[in-house]
């Protein structure tokens, strides 16, 4: 767990999203986190020292103990040292304000100011608070400054209103945190990824298509985004959540993906083809229903081989990773293949033919080979970690190169 013994001080502000918050620290506390948390006076309207001090494990710090430090304690400076990271959420319009201004009349804004750990913050707010200039230039100030500011999720908002506003998930939450305390082996790349499968029409209601679900695709994008990178996710229609964590590109068919890829790749430190592009589409499309009958004929072409089009068009010092799905007798010749052939610097096989790997599944079996003639097995385990070891490997060769 990236957060294992990692030191998270949580600040808690005034808004009514205040009521999520001991689902976040029992989130925090299960992925390992030590956490220590600061309310505000507005905060205390929405939850109760008590509940956060049982489900943390550890004092609440309130607005009083400012004022009153006890036994050579003071809540300020000790909470700043201990802190690896400080979170606040959710973050109210004045409390942006009074972080901008340096206002250190609360507990929470002076532990900001005396610390050195980075500052993530997740604003929440009826949505014209949100997008009031006076709020938006806060922001944007202490962006400035080197905070991580994330903008609210949209839809209902407590008021009755709808717009930005919402806290987000405490998935998004987690992953922000991991970002912030994880090695930042890939600040500052562009790392694009395909996944999902890809559908070509044969008329008005059916396509040809495979069970890909996206998830080995989506683990990798994520646990670059992680490790600091800035994602594009090029992905077909997928039957898992996408986090709203990085540039979204949306596609259909194979002809789609193409023209996506095309236009990110050259802007790509690494790229990912995870996709399991549909290898055949119908020659002639049907702009209609075709109605039952006995037999059906479809003729069938090729689609583009995109790993093999952008492997011809890489620039010096780009990194390609390419993804096979192949029967287990054959995983290591075709692998070995389909890495030579195509030119990769990666190549990650896994099979097809066996339980627990492969499409629609949680976890995965693979092969890893790389273009200096290493060979890495792993057994099967969740999508999560293949990608985390997957990722390793990106970051070796970069650094050997």
């Amino acid at each position: 767990m990236k957060l294992s013994g990692r030191r998270v001080l949580l600040g808690v502000t005034g808004g009514i999203a205040a009521f999520k918050i001991p689902s976040l620290v029992r989130a925090l506390k299960r992925e390992g986190a030590e956490v220590r948390v600061v309310l505000t006076e507005g905060a205390r309207a929405f939850v109760t020292p008590l509940t956060l001090e049982t489900v943390s494990g550890a004092r609440v710090f309130l607005p009083e103990d400012f004022l009153r430090p006890q036994g050579g304690f003071i809540p300020h400076t000790e909470l700043a040292r201990w802190a690896e990271l400080v979170l606040v959420a959710p973050a109210t319009a004045s409390f942006l304000s009074a972080l901008r201004m340096g206002d250190a009349s609360s507990l929470l804004v002076a532990c900001l100011l005396a610390t050195e750990a980075p500052g993530l913050i997740f604003p929440a707010m009826n949505e014209k608070m949100w997008s009031h200039p006076a709020t938006q230039e806060n922001v944007q100030i202490l962006r400035n400054w080197g905070y991580t500011v994330v903008s609210p999720d949209e839809g209902p908002l407590a008021c009755g209103e709808s717009g930005p506003g919402r806290l987000p998930s405490e998935e998004v939450i987690l992953a922000y945190a991991r970002r912030l305390l994880s090695p930042p082996d890939l600040s500052g790349l562009r790392v694009v990824v395909t996944c999902g499968p890809t559908r070509e029409p044969v008329d008005l209601v059916r396509y040809l298509s495979n069970r890909s679900s996206g998830r080995m695709g989506l683990a990798l994008a994520q646990a670059a985004f992680e490790r600091g990178a800035e994602v594009v996710l090029i992905h077909g229609p997928l039957s898992v959540p996408i986090p709203p964590l990085f540039t979204r590109v949306p596609v259909e068919t194979t002809a789609e993906m193409q023209e996506a890829l095309l236009e990110h790749f050259p802007a790509a430190d690494v790229l990912f083809m995870v996709a399991a592009v549909a290898d055949y589409r119908p020659v002639n499309f049907r702009a209609e229903k075709i109605k039952r009958r006995e037999r059906l004929v479809l003729e069938l072409e090729p689609t583009p081989d995109l790993l093999a089009e952008v492997s011809r068009k890489r620039r010096p010092g780009q990194v390609i990773v390419g993804f096979a799905a192949e029967e287990a007798e054959n995983l290591a010749s075709e692998a070995a293949r389909k890495l030579r052939q195509k030119g990769l610097d990666l190549l990650v096989a896994n099979p097809i033919d066996r339980p627990g790997a492969g499409f629609e599944a949680e976890t995965n079996e693979v092969l890893i080979l790389d273009r200096e003639g290493r060979r890495i097995e792993l057994s099967r385990r969740p999508k999560e970690e293949i990608a985390e070891k997957i990722l390793d490997q990106v970051v070796r060769l970069r650094e050997t190169s």
